[in-house]
């Protein structure tokens, strides 16, 4: 996955157009001219960068939050471009790569954030959670529009972090550490959360486009050529990165995009059932499924009972 995110600077150095494997805080410190204060983790803030570089991929090895405050900031998503106000967020996990640009006419730009290793985490009870907040693998054009006081609450989360690294290393930073970290992700889970209520009209189109999706798929050779179709299919098709159509269609709806296909697969099957004389494994087929004894255990999970056991039943009904 792609990302790329345009800053400004106060001083550029030599344009690299070279990959950046961003291993550790200290390489990204280095390139901005910053302080590193702790090796695993660093709160940022551009505004006192004394040097920069352009034209340059970085691949993560790190998480990063990144919050923009200035009013305006040139994105770009694959060729779409996104222009977002004051106040957004945009997240990135390891293993993903983001390209940065200069803007010519933003000079220190008010961009603030946090980058952490791995390590830092790990025997925390963050770092047994740190999956539950998928925002990190969100696109950026599913960045997170704070409010006044929500950009409040993230700067305080950062000034907590801050302090703490200020403070010399002692057998209690780690876990303090963690915890500022944790509660900063937590508001963003929360202000994620409000972002889908405000956003309810788009999300139901996106909703709309998923169910004749869902429909669309089922009613094609789809099915018996590629197998049964994944969350990531729909969300390529609605342009959303698979967690960020995940998240939004299980708070719209209360069910996972999974649960969704599941549902689908299980009505078509009735219908098979009641409606054709083909055989279990001829109707597993053509839903998709690879081995019949998959599609066996799925309906039995769903319904209680097994495709045979129901097409008796159904037969019953009827008589």
């Amino acid at each position: 996955m792609l990302f790329i995110v345009i800053f400004a600077t106060i001083q550029t150095i030599t344009s690299m157009n070279q990959l950046v494997k961003l291993e550790n805080v200290d390489q990204y410190n280095k390139l901005y001219g910053l302080e590193t204060r702790h090796p695993l983790i660093s709160v940022i803030d551009l505004t006192k960068a004394t040097q920069t570089v352009n034209h340059v991929q970085m691949n993560y090895g790190l998480y990063a939050l990144f919050l923009k405050q200035t009013k305006s900031c040139n994105i770009k998503y694959g060729r779409t471009s996104y222009d977002y106000e004051a106040g957004t967020i945009v997240c990135f996990a390891p293993g993903q790569t983001a390209a940065v640009e200069l803007i010519e006419d933003e000079v220190a730009p008010e961009v603030y954030g946090i980058l952490f290793h791995p390590d830092l985490i790990r025997g925390t009870s963050l770092g047994k959670s740190i999956k539950t907040y998928t925002f990190f693998s969100y696109a950026v054009n599913e960045a997170l529009h704070l409010s006044e006081q929500e950009r409040g609450i993230v700067m305080d989360c950062l000034a907590k972090i801050n302090i703490e690294l200020e403070h010399a290393i002692d057998k209690h930073s780690k876990i303090l550490i963690a915890m500022n970290i944790e509660l900063l992700l937590n508001y963003c889970m929360r202000f994620y959360e409000r972002q889908f209520i405000s956003r309810s009209d788009a999300n139901q189109n996106a909703l709309t486009k998923f169910e004749q999706l869902l429909d669309d798929y089922f009613q094609s050779e789809l099915p018996i050529r590629e197998g049964l179709p994944s969350v990531k299919y729909f969300a390529d098709k609605i342009c959303l990165s698979s967690n960020y159509f995940g998240d939004m269609i299980k708070k719209e709806t209360g069910k996972t995009p999974q649960e969704h296909i599941q549902d689908k697969v299980i009505e078509l099957a009735k219908e098979h059932i009641a409606d054709t004389e083909e055989t279990v494994s001829e109707i597993a087929y053509t839903l998709g499924f690879q081995y019949p004894q998959h599609f066996c255990r799925l309906f039995k999970k769903r319904i209680g009972c097994t495709p045979n056991e129901y097409r008796l039943q159904y037969g019953q009904a009827f008589q």
